[in-house]
């Protein structure tokens, strides 16, 4: 029958905590099931467990209490994070804006042995792996477990940042097992220590925790093109959130708007303007912890990816371990999480809708519709329709086709400017779908509008506000384009304008 053998040293991360509270702890009995303890200045200090969490005393933290603790443990790094040697166990700091420890947070670290039997296969097959969940399901758990069971049949180089794979000190805890462990001097240089690891130690496996930073996941494709099996943690759920972080978008390849012909739009049935992957992964599976048992299984995840970006449901291979321990196998639809498909989806068929349009560009009006695949109706009379669509500019010199439209009870819809991507929001607001439109391909899709306005001779063209990271492409599209462009206005109206040379 299988079972799991736990490690934890918690005596030793009790032993550190002011002598009123390890009381306290060991009259509550419940080593087992605790997960940390937090101490804030001022507040009364709790224990929290895998259930619930409790408090450890009546009375508020000091900082007398503060310093006990910190007396008594390893020093802390830039990342606010110090441990006690030769465990696993992780103290992370709050300070105030002078530098002064005001708030930690007691972490126990536990080696578990058999947490990858579920996953053995694939992490015995050599292919790369990129681990995702929520903090604290045990990602960092099972990495160590994978550097031990490699370590015995492979060379396996630990890239440790915060020491939570081999714990505090010169010497890594025992649950590493043959691992090597070369220690981060502070988080900012880890893409650098992973490239030396490759370089001065030739191994065959690289283990990685947290991969957050652009130069980290520049790095580890970097590794994986020189033929290094690569196992590693990165923030986000499951794929599709980890596909929409720019940063780390490039660990499954990263993405790109690509212009599809007339023809290759009808036969995709999509939008012209898609999203697309722009290289071959970095990892080739992708596991998804949704809990300490539970997990979901990507095995091409250049083939996931696709999916993703096409608004397709792909199969995903679910495992998971019963109370016996047994693991089972099986395959299923996952609900689609972050990202929406760039085409509409429909449930029912949607009625005709007769627009009538004022100083609207007519071809886009029908590209807008035909590409969101809506039944718009253009009419040449203004009685003849159920909604007028019209430009800010007209609206603003009330004319007699808006008076008229508006005493008839008439819709009047104002669009900030005469382009497809602000017509296609407004007809997807119109028929409800809105919020199943790509918001990220519609904003590309009005940069490339833009680029070819300005490259056809106008002075400048001021596109839609966005989010950050939706600006930095459009500037990096309008370079690409020998173009100048600049964001204006502040947040949540920050918006890019893409200007001619000569006004740079």
């Amino acid at each position: 029958m299988w079972q799991e053998e736990i490690t934890d040293d918690l005596d030793l991360l009790v032993s550190v905590l002011p002598p009123k509270l390890t009381a306290s702890l060991k009259r509550m009995n419940r080593e087992q099931d605790l997960l940390e303890v937090v101490l804030d200045l001022g507040r009364l200090p709790e224990a929290r467990f895998t259930d619930q969490e409790a408090g450890l005393d009546d009375s508020e933290v000091t900082e007398e209490e503060i310093e006990y603790v910190v007396s008594r443990i390893g020093d802390f790094g830039e990342d606010n994070r110090a441990g006690i040697e030769r465990t696993l166990h992780r103290i992370s700091a709050i300070r105030n804006r002078k530098g002064k420890i005001v708030g930690l947070t007691c972490r126990v670290g536990r080696a578990v042995y058999g947490t990858i039997d579920i996953i053995r296969d694939i992490v015995e097959s050599g292919k790369s792996i990129l681990l995702l969940g929520r903090p604290g399901v045990g990602k960092t758990t099972m990495l160590r477990e994978v550097a031990r069971v490699l370590g015995d049949v492979k060379r396996v180089v630990i890239v440790d940042t915060s020491n939570e794979i081999g714990g505090d000190g010169d010497i890594p805890h025992p649950a590493i097992g043959k691992a090597r462990r070369m220690q981060v001097p502070t988080p900012v240089l880890q893409h650098e220590v992973m490239i030396e690891a490759v370089e001065n130690h030739m191994p065959e496996v690289i283990i990685i925790d947290e991969i957050g930073r652009e130069l980290e996941a520049t790095a580890a494709r970097t590794i994986a093109e020189r033929g290094v099996q690569l196992v590693a943690t990165a923030h986000g759920n499951t794929l599709d959130n980890l596909m929409m972080n720019p940063t780390l978008a490039d660990l499954v390849g990263g993405i790109q708007a690509v212009t599809l012909s007339d023809e290759e739009a009808r036969r995709r049935g999509t939008q012209k303007t898609v999203l697309e992957r722009r290289a071959p992964p970095t990892f080739d599976v992708v596991v998804e912890i949704q809990g300490f048992y539970h997990l979901a299984v990507r095995h091409d995840v250049a083939e996931a990816a696709d999916a993703i970006l096409r608004g397709r449901e792909l199969p995903v291979e679910l495992r998971y371990r019963d109370e016996s321990g047994e693991v089972h196998t099986e395959t299923a639809l996952l609900p689609k999480e972050g990202r929406e498909p760039s085409a509409v989806e429909v449930a029912e068929p949607l009625a005709p809708l007769r627009v009538y349009p004022y100083g609207v560009n007519q071809n886009y009006l029908g590209r807008a519709s035909e590409e969101l695949g809506l039944p718009v109706e253009v009419v040449k009379r203004l009685g003849q329709a159920d909604i007028m669509l019209t430009l800010k500019s007209y609206y603003r010199k009330r004319p007699r086709a808006i008076v008229d439209a508006e005493r008839r009870g008439i819709p009047v819809y104002v669009l900030r400017s005469n382009t497809l991507r602000q017509i296609k929001s407004s007809l997807a607001e119109v028929f409800g779908v809105e919020k199943r439109v790509d918001p990220f391909a519609l904003a590309l899709q009005e940069t490339q509008e833009a680029i070819r306005e300005v490259l056809a001779g106008a002075r400048s063209v001021e596109l839609s506000p966005q989010k950050a990271y939706v600006r930095r492409k459009q500037h990096e599209m309008a370079r690409e384009a020998n173009l100048v462009s600049r964001s204006r206005g502040k947040e949540p109206r920050r918006r890019v304008k893409i200007y001619q040379n000569e006004e740079g």
